[in-house]
């Protein structure tokens, strides 16, 4: 596993002066050595061996300067080896014949595709995240991974599907998290997996949350229905389960004042009754007996 090494570059106005004063004595000594030359053989020996060389170092000089934004970073590798990575910001100077390939340590935005995978129970879902990441290490993300952004990209891709694999989209045991009712510890269980897996490639993972959660659409119909069908029954659950209390605390509170006596056929008669009009959908509309009771 590689590690980054801080690296300190010179400043690049200093040497900048020191260079330019170089090129420019450079240029002169060309110009002065065309004219003042004694013979054509000796001008022209001069030239090629002193002045000309010098030329060029100064200008190879003047390629060592480079420029670094807040929040980026340069490694600086000589002929493959790798010597450090410059994070200050500002403008610099170093060895010309570094190489100094840019990092940004910026944090990033990656959303990943809607994957179409089967959660827990074989249902087939569509799924997708956004990760929020940054490098943190500059030497692991160069030299460990291929291409670091693709690599976290793959990553993310293969840690969505182990979630969907994991959890169920909607219907669990009881106290079972699920990809819908559980979304922030669901949430904090794929931030933690990319943590892991993209570790090696010196990528902190800030955050990461679902953005898209869905049944498949070749079963989205069949499942919505599912949905409003247990939604109807709890519904009429609920309701039963009140109008049997109301029911009951009516004839309690009938043989409690002894308001009227009923036998158990015109006890059943009055739950009856009472049933159809607190659980059914429409409004019921009452006949009054104005004859006995029994009549």
């Amino acid at each position: 596993m590689s590690i980054e090494k801080r690296l300190t570059a010179q400043s690049g106005w200093s040497m900048l002066g020191v260079n330019l004063a170089a090129l420019l004595a450079s240029i002169a000594a060309f110009v002065g050595t065309c004219i003042l030359g004694k013979t054509v053989a000796q001008g022209f020996l001069l030239l090629l061996i002193v002045v000309i060389p010098a030329i060029v170092v100064s200008i190879i000089l003047l390629c060592g300067h480079f420029t670094l934004e807040p929040n980026e970073a340069r490694a600086m590798l000589l002929f493959g080896d790798y010597h450090g990575t410059v994070r200050d910001s500002g403008f610099f100077w170093a060895n010309p014949f570094y190489s100094k390939p840019r990092i940004s340590l910026r944090s990033r935005n990656m959303e990943t595709q809607k994957l179409k995978v089967n959660d827990k129970r074989g249902n087939p879902i569509e799924i997708a995240a956004v990760v929020v990441w940054r490098v943190e290490d500059t030497a692991q993300a160069l030299f460990d991974v291929e291409k670091y952004e693709s690599y976290v990209h793959v990553q993310s891709e293969s840690a969505l599907r182990h979630l969907a694999n994991s959890y169920s989209y909607d219907h669990g045991e009881e106290g079972e998290i699920t990809l819908r009712s559980g979304m922030e510890e669901v949430s904090a269980t794929l931030q933690n997996e990319l943590k892991e897996r993209l570790g090696k490639a010196g990528v902190v993972v800030e955050e990461a949350r679902l953005t898209h959660l869905a049944y498949a659409p070749e079963i989205a119909g069949a499942m919505l229905r599912r949905q409003q069908a247990e939604a109807i029954i709890a519904a009429r659950t609920k309701i039963v389960h009140g109008a049997v209390s109301m029911v009951q605390m009516a004839l309690d509170e009938l043989a409690e004042k002894q308001v009227v006596e009923l036998d158990n056929e015109r006890k059943a008669s009055m739950v009856s009754n009472l049933l159809v009009v607190l659980c059914g959908e429409s409004e019921v509309t009452p006949v009054v007996n104005t004859g006995t009771l029994y009549q």
